[in-house]
């Protein structure tokens, strides 16, 4: 099911699936019940374009937590629940906008069908999520191990099992390490639901190599259509993971705004701290939302070429710095001003 065609969730105020913007989530990795630094950390992440936020409730301190920090942010903040449902309508009754759970962990029928009323009451939406390392004895037993399609009917057995409590505000989410398998996961699912889900390597690693793992997985899934939210996981600062987010959905053409900084790779021309100077442009740029491209190129022969697609480049060599506008040099400057005849120009675009 392309993104266009799956149903409309409305999580807080923040609408996904149904062709709405593939929205960008991340996880706090305080305590909870730490509401001074959980706030912190979310308004953070909001700053560096963090759209759905989840946190950890697992004491009834964190689930009463939610409410005081609620009350202090301004994105759609989510319940993460594991295997006490107690902790779930807990959750809810202090305001969580969506909860997540894996129904089967958090026991029977009985429990699962108390959370389904709960959010039913109040139209909160259910993220029923399921990874490789979750699967039941039966279906690691009827598929050999673990397989994209186990992980696809366990998921979607959870689904049937709110459904037949009379629910389907739903999100579906699932999960592996594993990018190829992941990938044919939610190929097959997206064939047999029309949920909304959210999608995600879990566990990559850290900030590099996480970074790529997510890349090449969430760049092949959302490029065929599926997805409606996503999560970068990653083993850091979860500020990165909305960076590396807002990256690859820029680069497949599915996110707009924000600087696209472009540098050269250096050679032996290069007379410049080009990597320097990178880092720095990069780091310049994140609080301009601008949606333009800035090219950075350490070589005043080939720089203005290379810069040609670029709304605005800078490149150096030898003492002498050259300011760049769609390919044509419009000015030179020092080496040392690059940075602040740089930011000059992004203050005053237009």
């Amino acid at each position: 099911m392309h993104r266009d065609e799956t149903r409309k969730v409305r999580i807080g105020d923040v609408w996904v699936g149904g062709g709405s913007p593939i929205r960008i989530q991340s996880m706090t990795n305080t305590r909870t019940e730490d509401v001074d630094a959980t706030v912190a950390q979310i308004l953070r992440l909001e700053q560096a374009g963090c759209e759905i936020i989840r946190c950890t409730v697992p004491t009834l301190e964190a689930a009463q937590a939610l409410a005081r920090i609620k009350e202090q942010i301004h994105i759609p903040l989510v319940a993460d629940i594991h295997f006490d449902y107690k902790m779930a309508l807990a959750a809810i009754e202090n305001g969580a906008d969506k909860i997540r759970i894996n129904p089967g962990n958090i026991g029977g029928p009985d429990k699962v069908g108390a959370v389904v009323k709960a959010a039913k009451e109040r139209n909160i939406p259910i993220r029923v999520g399921v990874n490789s390392g979750s699967l039941e004895k039966e279906l690691l037993e009827k598929y050999g191990g673990v397989t994209a399609e186990g992980i696809v009917e366990s998921a979607l057995d959870k689904v049937h099992m709110i459904e037949q409590q009379g629910y389907d505000n739903l999100v579906i989410s699932i999960k592996s390490s594993d990018v190829l398998m992941c990938i044919k996961a939610h190929e097959l699912l997206a064939e047999r639901t029309r949920y909304p889900l959210h999608v995600g390597i879990t566990e990559a690693g850290t900030v590099q190599s996480g970074s790529i793992k997510s890349a090449i997985g969430l760049g092949l899934i959302l490029n065929q259509g599926i997805g409606d939210t996503v999560r970068v996981s990653l083993t850091g600062d979860p500020v990165e993971e909305i960076r590396a987010a807002k990256l690859i959905l820029r680069t497949l053409g599915l996110k707009k705004g924000g600087i696209e900084v472009v540098s050269c790779p250096t050679c032996g021309r290069t007379n410049i701290d080009l990597i320097g100077l990178a880092a720095k442009v990069e780091k310049l740029v994140e609080d301009y939302p601008l949606d333009i491209k800035v090219a950075v190129m350490g070589c005043a022969v080939n720089g203005p070429g290379e810069a040609r697609e670029a709304d605005i480049g800078i490149a150096g060599g030898q003492g002498e710095g050259l300011l760049i506008k769609k390919g044509e040099i419009v000015r030179k400057v020092p080496e040392e001003q690059l940075l602040d005849v740089l930011k000059d120009e992004l203050d005053n675009w237009s």
